[in-house]
């Protein structure tokens, strides 16, 4: 007999594990930067340096499977209107920009970031794990932005509220 989780239980437990906040980006069949905010990014080994994200299917799912390369883009604790972008939310000033390295989509803003080739994927129900091989990374010092609870929080586990900034809707959030 199988029995699984309560989805809405799994989501609440799930949701207490503190995670950092990232944009995952690739280019699309035109060679268009696409991209998804995701939580579930790990690194998996140092020799070689290794990582891996964890991507429903979808538009930027598809431009990883296809051009097999992604970057990682680790959000710092202002960009939660980048976050909430990249989840499907609109910014008042249209898309953010975007740098271009080694044909790597980058959001210049980023505390950390990994230009990564895939080596493996595991499909996992409506997910794949795509591992990656860093091909080279970059950072810089900040606060990163953090999700536990539903919400984002500050680097230090403050909650961010949506009138801690202007950049984004005055509405709550979840993603």
């Amino acid at each position: 007999m199988s029995h699984h989780a309560d989805p809405a239980s799994f989501r609440a437990a799930a949701s207490r594990f503190s995670t950092g906040v990232t944009v995952v980006t690739s280019s699309d069949a035109d060679g268009a930067p696409v991209g998804m905010t995701a939580n579930s990014f790990t690194t998996v080994s140092m020799q070689p340096p290794t990582v891996l994200v964890s991507l429903k299917r979808g538009r930027t799912w598809q431009a990883v499977n296809a051009t097999r390369r992604y970057a990682v883009n680790v959000l710092a604790a202002d960009d939660v209107a980048i976050g909430r972008y990249f989840a499907g939310a609109t910014l008042p000033q249209g898309a953010p920009a975007f740098d271009e390295r080694d044909g790597f989509f980058l959001l210049p803003q980023a505390i950390a970031q990994f230009g990564c080739e895939v080596v493996s994927t595991v499909d996992i129900a409506d997910h794949t794990l795509f591992i990656g091989e860093v091909r080279w990374c970059h950072h810089q010092d900040g606060l990163p932005l953090a999700f536990y609870a539903s919400r984002f929080r500050n680097g230090l586990g403050a909650e961010i509220m949506p009138g801690d900034a202007t950049a984004y809707p005055a509405e709550g959030w979840t993603i």
